[in-house]
């Protein structure tokens, strides 16, 4: 009779490295790196820190230190070292000779659990295009071999299937993803253009990763997007429509988490993605108000909405897991800060409400303007919503929705 075997996979054993050169997040980054290497899978074993005046150009650490880093591992029969910073080739390599261990550093580690949650096709377009665009220049010394034999963190995605591959051949298919990820922006374009003229108002979730944003979404629209406690439980968009409180609905939009120090690659890769609330009417900045860090993460949000070009667009900081908060602890109020728990659905009429607040107030505008007032069509397209035109011989007729004061007061005397 044939023997059946139970395959048991066991998580890595990692050790987790942070080099203190005197950052203020230092600490707080590599508790997060932590919660990173949780959700990739792998087991925690040990955790080491040097100070630092600068890392050093072969290996990072000192030599004391790499040589405690391969007894440790050598003890604790450890399989994966994870560096919290971005290691160079060179260094990469060094630390893998001397400790006999493979070695990963933190950008490596978050495509890994990119690659793993992407679950729409333009998702798993931008993390393979981040991915190649990462591993291209780390191909010197390994001559045109990019083997990823083994399995493990950080191996994931499109290195699987490809063990020969030269750097020609990655930026082909770099320029394939890029060819593919544009037809796809196109679509999107197509359907923010669609909305903007079917006069849809869009409210974007933004906010740093585990924040409770699909747990927020879940609630209000029963979406039914996976909500975990780990870190990058949601990467692809996703819209439903919310109704709110005095009967206006609108498109609510999930995208996204955030952290510190996330890879310029991915930013990059994803900036179609997170173009949802660029473009929308209003955003919500949540975050965790349980967490010691929620002041930083507010501002990363802020930072990247700043970067994405985003200074005008009503922001509402929403703190939520109030739940989790003594009633005498302290919430950082930063503007018109709401307080909820998504979970528990405390403070959610209030959320609606300061939506309401928020919304551009739309003044319906039916134009008859002369030819040469073409400019004026054009700022309406850009700043509001072209709900149908005519060219006429009396001139442009047109019906409009505009809610920027100047530009309604510049077409009040081209009223029908």
């Amino acid at each position: 009779m044939a023997e059946l075997h139970e395959n048991i996979i066991t998580p890595e054993r990692a050790l987790l490295v942070s080099l203190d050169t005197g950052e203020p997040d230092a600490e707080a980054s590599l508790l997060e790196l932590r919660e990173l290497a949780r959700t990739a899978g792998a087991e925690v074993v040990g955790v080491t820190v040097q100070k630092r005046p600068a890392p050093d150009a072969g290996t990072c650490v000192g030599e004391g230190k790499l040589e405690e880093i391969r007894a440790f591992c050598e003890a604790n029969d450890i399989d994966l070292v994870i560096f919290d910073r971005e290691l160079s080739p060179i260094q990469q390599r060094n630390i893998e000779l001397e400790t006999k261990v493979r070695t990963i550093d933190r950008t490596t580690l978050i495509l890994d659990i990119f690659a793993a949650r992407a679950r729409s096709r333009e998702g798993a377009l931008q993390v393979e295009l981040a991915q190649l665009k990462y591993s291209l220049p780390r191909l010197a010394g390994q001559g045109t071999a990019l083997s990823r034999l083994g399995g493990g963190i950080g191996t994931r995605g499109p290195g699987e299937t490809k063990l020969e591959t030269d750097k020609r051949h990655i930026r082909r298919r770099i320029d394939a993803l890029r060819e593919q990820l544009r037809e796809l922006q196109a679509q999107r374009d197509r359907i923010r253009a669609r909305r903007k003229k079917d006069g849809v108002i869009t409210v974007a979730i933004v906010g740093y990763t585990n924040a409770g944003k699909s747990t927020l979404m879940n609630t209000l629209t029963q979406a039914g997007v996976l909500a975990e406690d780990k870190l990058f439980a949601t990467l692809d968009p996703t819209a439903r429509a919310l109704r709110l409180p005095h009967g206006q609905t609108v498109m609510l939009i999930d995208t996204v988490g955030l952290v510190r120090r996330l890879p310029h690659h991915l930013v990059e890769a994803f900036k179609s993605t997170l173009e949802e609330a660029a473009q929308a009417d209003v955003i919500l900045n949540v975050c965790d108000a349980s967490s010691d860090e929620a002041a930083t993460h507010l501002q990363v949000t802020q930072n990247l909405l700043a970067e994405l070009g985003i200074g005008d667009r009503p922001v509402i900081p929403v703190m939520n897991k109030c739940d989790r908060l003594s009633d005498a602890a302290p919430i950082i109020a930063i503007g018109d800060t709401v307080r909820i728990s998504a979970k528990r659905g405390d403070g959610l009429e209030t959320l609606l409400l300061a939506i309401e607040n928020k919304l551009p107030k739309w003044t319906r505008m039916e134009l008859l303007l002369p030819f040469d007032k073409g400019g004026l069509l054009a700022a309406v397209r850009s700043q509001g919503q072209l709900l149908s035109e005519e060219y006429t011989a009396e001139g442009i007729e047109a019906v409009a929705l505009v809610s920027d004061p100047a530009l309604v007061a510049a077409l009040r005397k081209y009223c029908r």
